[in-house]
């Protein structure tokens, strides 16, 4: 495949439900005609919405966006546990959820939201001896994965709705969380405190960092008009800016340290005069240091 097709930049893509994230990454690869692909997180194949894809040297920014907060809008059933905790998982108890009452669930959801500990879910991509965790549970094997801090910054109810002739109930919910927080864990955890089990029934993405779902555009619609944030806006709306003189450019493009950022504690991107972007850096030792170097020109 020819590199040069497509230049480097970013993606962002509406998932379809039963697609998995690798499934997305080959579709692009092929649209894009590069085998330089990647993504910055992944989406279960029953989730849709927002998935930033990587082209060429902008894989190279991924890493940075994986660890940004995101956004969900999700479906909550109670009354019911899975072996998944979502819907493609087969049922493996709960307890009639019609007398649980609208105070008690906000209630609950107030306990899930801000820092907390969460155990994520047993069939997940969590590596455990070397062997992913979900594969473990496929196979047979109790998994106890252990509690890990997340953040969840907001967990809003929008509706509650009783199914099933009353006996379960549906709760509209957004949540804005940190990095690897699994909101398939929140819909277990509510129903667990709730004494009647839960799992989530619907999950849409609808913002990573900066990417929010208003620009995402479909698999159909890419292959109609393939449209790529370029490298340069992408470092711009990730990162704080600092404007390089020619001479700073010049240091920083051979990886030679330049005066310190006021950005002190997060990855700076460096943009020539020209308004390319030259270089991540990073405050070390009193100096301005290449955290990521970007090749001028090109593709890499």
């Amino acid at each position: 495949m020819n590199s040069g097709q497509v230049h480097s930049g970013l993606i962002i893509v509406d998932k379809p439900q039963g697609w998995t994230s690798h499934d997305v990454v080959g579709r692009l690869r092929r649209l894009a005609g590069t085998r330089k692909v990647g993504h910055a997180g992944t989406l279960d194949p029953m989730a849709t919405g927002v998935l930033v894809i990587g082209i060429n040297r902008a894989t190279r920014l991924l890493t940075f966006i994986v660890g940004t907060s995101k956004t969900y809008t999700a479906t909550i059933r109670l009354g019911q546990s899975t072996i998944t905790d979502d819907a493609e998982g087969e049922v493996t108890g709960g307890s009639i959820a019609a007398a649980v009452t609208e105070e008690e669930i906000r209630a609950a959801v107030a306990a899930l939201t801000g820092e907390i500990q969460q155990v994520p879910s047993s069939v997940s991509a969590i590596k455990v001896k070397g062997e992913r965790s979900y594969a473990r549970v496929r196979s047979g094997e109790e998994v106890d994965l252990p509690a890990r801090p997340v953040t969840v910054h907001r967990f809003d109810i929008s509706a509650i709705r009783r199914v099933s002739n009353g006996r379960l109930q549906d709760v509209d919910v957004t949540v804005e969380c940190s990095s690897g927080t699994y909101v398939r864990a929140l819909a277990r955890d509510l129903g667990n405190a709730l004494g009647v089990g839960g799992h989530l029934t619907a999950l849409r993405r609808t913002r990573v960092g900066p990417y929010s779902i208003d620009q995402a555009r479909t698999l159909d619609q890419l292959a109609e008009d393939l449209a790529v944030l370029p490298l340069d806006a992408a470092g711009r709306a990730l990162f704080p800016v600092r404007e390089l003189t020619e001479a700073e450019a010049a240091d920083v493009s051979h990886g030679r340290r330049i005066g310190p950022t006021s950005d002190a504690d997060v990855p700076v991107a460096a943009f020539a005069p020209d308004g390319t972007l030259v270089a991540l850096l990073e405050n070390r030792g009193g100096a301005a240091r290449t955290a990521l170097v970007f090749a001028p020109g090109g593709q890499d």
